[in-house]
């Protein structure tokens, strides 16, 4: 069965439209109007091995906080529908991803509850047009959306550029392994029966 899904949301802070396809090779067509973060979600549909098409019009002669908040929240909802009802998964996915100098961890369990914990630094406000402020934004949104526990640790790192990339890195990493089947999971793994 394919885990595909396609969510439109339209604000008057921005409309967005994405397509995710959970069991993809990786393939992106990215549009946020926010060139850095463009290359963030580039690099997560690459390493997680999703088909992503995203197109976001926000309202950038603000900030780029709705557009990146948002493109969470989207992209949280997209996850959820995607993966369906849970059966046969591995439920729980993590990454210590280390990308030159820097080493992120992450950690997914598609839980159905939501809770984000979060624990890195940046010493630059921006890095290329994204506000680093928006990183754990981003992955709020995308952790309350999607219902899933979510906790990302920056272990080591000096430049901001490669500590927001391995973020998203990892998180695509953990994803990806949380949401494989597992041949020997005949149901949703939980001894309460459900998720």
């Amino acid at each position: 069965m394919a885990r595909i899904s396609s969510i439109e949301r339209n604000t008057n802070e921005t409309k967005i439209q994405m397509n995710l396809n959970l069991d993809g090779t990786g393939s992106a067509e990215i549009s946020t109007g926010v060139g850095f973060f463009d290359h963030m979600m580039n690099g997560f549909a690459r390493h997680g091995l999703f088909d992503v098409t995203l197109h976001v019009d926000g309202d950038l002669e603000v900030d780029c906080h709705h557009t990146i908040e948002d493109t969470g929240i989207v992209l949280g909802t997209a996850i959820r529908e995607a993966v369906g009802d849970k059966k046969g998964i591995r439920r729980y996915g993590s990454c210590i991803l280390p990308m030159d100098e820097a080493l992120v961890l992450c950690a997914v369990d598609l839980s159905g509850r939501p809770y984000l914990v979060y624990d890195a630094a940046f010493t630059a406000d921006r890095c290329g047009d994204m506000d680093t402020e928006m990183a754990r934004e981003f992955f709020y949104a995308v952790s309350y959306a999607g219902a899933m526990n979510l906790h990302i640790k920056v272990l080591h790192g000096s430049n901001n550029h490669h500590i927001m990339e391995a973020m998203f890195k990892a998180f695509a990493k953990a994803l990806d392994m949380a949401t494989m089947a597992d041949p020997r999971i005949t149901d949703v793994l939980s001894t309460k029966g459900t998720l």
